[in-house]
């Protein structure tokens, strides 16, 4: 049955997946070998965390090089849902699922705190019959955590200065479920999707404005029913500055390069926005040897925000090695997750003062 589900039978064992995967280099995930023993018996519950299938970042790129359209990461999604069924997952997995569950944040934090980042902005909260043109989807991770504030934050000016017409749900908001599903909690996905599409439907609004690529995805590609306009925040930036709507006054110093989030680029092909930005603020701006569609991952998705890998060695040092060696001084992201795990490995290469890492939005912000 999961053979087939996942169009396993189609592998040719080329071997192009266990290539692309980011993290096979560092850890006992091999892609081409886990497809083969599905194909071949039913894997046992111990075997599938031995496999390392918790290693995985979803990032896709086994997906996108496979000849076959087998789509190898939605077979580890399924494979983790069996461990998720059998109660095999580790404690920090467990407690992300029950506290969005409780609190409607894989972060353990308050609904009533969810606004806190946005106390003395004097937002419009969207009430059930209210209407307006963008509906702007914050996002957990950048409604709780204190760096990440700063982004969400730059945004709200940005879209004032351009006279968007906009409004949040406050402690309405709940998680998008992206991670969550890609952890293999189906069933928590699909009652959170279907009540969230319900909130988005009741405020009215023309389109969905998202602030990470991750909720961007999940809207755009695993919400059955939602059938409304959704763009990253990147996106509408880019609308605005093409418009003459969003103007800057001035251009940023320091050579600044770009790192592609997964869910924004690899899967869903948002590369050129971010870079007509970045160039419209920037008097030097490089790029990664691999960007675009061969970006590295920064192993935050998947999960894998809420459990430390075995593996040895962060692909993050590495990408902040890579922009230091090519002498940028500044490595800009549009995602709170890419942000969180560049700006750590910023810290644990020693590196603070060689590198810093900044959302778009607060770049765009400073060449107001």
């Amino acid at each position: 049955m999961l053979a087939e589900t996942v169009n396993l039978q189609a592998c040719i064992q080329c071997g192009r997946c266990s290539g692309a995967c980011p993290v096979a280099i560092k850890s006992n995930l091999n892609v081409r070998r886990l497809i083969n023993y599905s194909l071949d018996k039913a894997l046992k519950i111990s075997e599938l965390t031995e496999l390392g299938v918790w290693e995985c970042t979803a990032c896709s790129a086994c997906n996108e090089r496979c000849p076959k359209d087998v789509k190898p990461a939605n077979l580890i999604t399924r494979l983790r849902s069996q461990l998720v069924e059998k109660g095999r997952i580790p404690t920090t997995i467990q407690a992300a699922l029950e506290s969005t569950y409780l609190h409607g944040n894989p972060w353990g934090r308050p609904r009533e705190k969810r606004l806190e980042w946005a106390k003395d902005l004097n937002l419009n909260i969207l009430a059930p019959g209210a209407k307006t043109d963008v509906l702007l989807f914050v996002c957990c991770t950048n409604c709780y955590d204190e760096r990440c504030q700063k982004s969400a934050r730059a945004l709200v000016k940005l879209l004032r200065t351009a006279g968007v017409e906009f409004g949040v749900l406050g402690e309405a908001e709940t998680c998008c479920c992206s991670e969550q599903r890609r952890m293999g909690e189906q069933g928590l996905f699909e009652e959170i999707a279907e009540s969230n599409t319900k909130i988005f439907r009741s405020r009215n609004c023309r389109r969905i404005v998202t602030t990470s690529p991750h909720c961007f995805n999940v809207f755009l590609n695993d919400y059955p029913d939602l059938n409304l306009p959704v763009f990253h925040y990147t996106q509408l930036l880019a609308e605005l500055f093409d418009q003459g709507r969003l103007k800057f006054t001035s251009q940023i110093k320091e050579t600044i390069t770009y790192h592609d989030p997964c869910f924004l680029g690899k899967q869903n092909k948002v590369f050129e926005e971010p870079r007509r930005l970045l160039k419209a603020v920037s008097r030097d701006f490089i790029e990664f040897e691999r960007n675009r569609e061969l970006s590295m991952c920064c192993e935050g998705g998947g999960g894998r925000m809420w459990i430390e890998s075995e593996s040895q060695g962060r692909l993050s040092e590495i990408r902040v090695r890579d922009a230091i060696d090519m002498h940028a001084s500044v490595i800009a992201t549009a995602c709170p997750f890419c942000c969180l795990t560049l700006e750590d490995a910023v810290k644990t290469t020693n590196s603070e003062d060689k590198i810093c890492i900044k959302d778009i939005a607060e770049l765009l912000v400073a060449a107001l």
